[in-house]
């Protein structure tokens, strides 16, 4: 069964290989959910604080989930997750790091810094493929998300 079309997927990548590679795993796995792409940290956290170009947007409507690469110019993934863990808003949208980084001290800060999950991204499309669909299956099905948006930051 595909996912339903609801929240919206945030994809911070910043190479157009791994935007296109990931952008069809999501079509073959029927992930039926929009996608917006946002290409450096600080068009991340434009997108989400309502800023810059995405002044008008409704910074209420929230992501189901963001896919952040970490080594992203402008700002870096692990700015753009601490930043987004900070604000009382954005701090209990999900956030997948979806990276090539095998870097232990990678692993350690985005967990840290508040990431949900950390996912290294396969060589291989098919395995590729396969970690996307089950990123989907389990943050867009199976995952139960908190109101959106929260009423306030608990104490």
């Amino acid at each position: 069964m595909a996912p339903q079309s609801e929240g919206i997927i945030l994809l911070v990548e910043d190479n157009p290989d791994d935007e296109i590679l990931t952008l069809r795993a999501i079509s073959k796995k029927r992930i039926a959910n929009p996608v917006v792409v946002v290409r450096d940290g600080r068009e991340a956290l434009d997108y989400m604080f309502g800023e810059g170009i995405y002044h008008e947007r409704d910074t209420r409507d929230l992501p189901a989930v963001i896919l952040l690469d970490l080594k992203l110019p402008k700002v870096d993934g692990l700015e753009v997750l601490r930043a987004l863990r900070i604000h009382p808003l954005t701090r209990v949208v999900p956030i997948v790091v979806l990276t090539t980084s095998n870097e232990d001290q990678d692993i350690v800060k985005s967990y840290s810094f508040g990431a949900n999950s950390y996912v290294r991204k396969p060589v291989d499309f098919e395995q590729f493929t396969e970690a996307v669909g089950q990123l989907g299956m389990y943050w867009l099905l199976t995952n139960e998300p908190p109101p959106n948006p929260p009423a306030e930051s608990p104490e």
